[in-house]
């Protein structure tokens, strides 16, 4: 155990004078590349994400998704609704535009699942989905790094001043999680 607390102390002394060895701009790339590759770890996870739904999407029966995934529970067009709206809710807070399709929230986010309203064909929101998903993932790929740590438009000057994590790469990294949930859901309706 002794040997281990050497080893590890040994390893931040090396760590700390080589960062104090290093050059200004040595550190400017070094904070660069971390950025870069939290984003790159961020953006990947999203991508899994949306594609392990598009697989699942393709994989379902309309029959499938009109199904609850367990009793009293939400229906598998009713998630996928839900997760358009969600995604399509992203693109003006990351400045990407105005959403594509703003009448969905209202049934989808705003009114639980049968609540009666009219909601669009499976087919439609499966249209809605790949649309929202290309605009996002074009947006996404032209972003610049320092971009992602500015703040998104529901953060105030303020607030963002006093807590800089609400930033646009935060944003993603909330809405994968959302993903991730709503996919474990959907998995059940197979």
């Amino acid at each position: 155990m002794v040997y281990r607390r050497e080893i590890l102390s040994k390893s931040l002394n090396q760590r700390k004078y080589k960062s104090n060895n290093m050059s200004n701009q040595e550190k400017t790339i070094a904070i660069a590349a971390g950025k870069e590759l939290f984003i790159k770890m961020a953006v990947s996870a999203w991508d899994t994400h949306n594609t392990r739904l598009n697989k699942l999407f393709d994989k379902l029966s309309d029959e499938q998704l009109l199904s609850t995934i367990a009793p009293n529970k939400n229906t598998g067009i009713y998630l996928l609704g839900h997760l358009v709206a969600i995604s399509d809710a992203m693109q003006p807070l990351l400045g990407f535009g105005e959403k594509m399709y703003p009448q969905l929230w209202e049934i989808f986010v705003d009114s639980p699942d049968h609540s009666g309203k009219l909601i669009p064909s499976i087919a439609e929101l499966k249209k809605y989905w790949a649309e929202v998903n290309a605009n996002i993932s074009r947006h996404i790929s032209s972003m610049q790094p320092d971009e992602w740590f500015t703040k998104h438009a529901a953060v105030s000057e303020e607030d963002f001043a006093k807590e800089p994590h609400r930033n646009k790469l935060n944003l993603l990294m909330n809405r994968t999680n959302h993903l991730s949930y709503h996919l474990g859901q959907l998995v059940l309706l197979q």
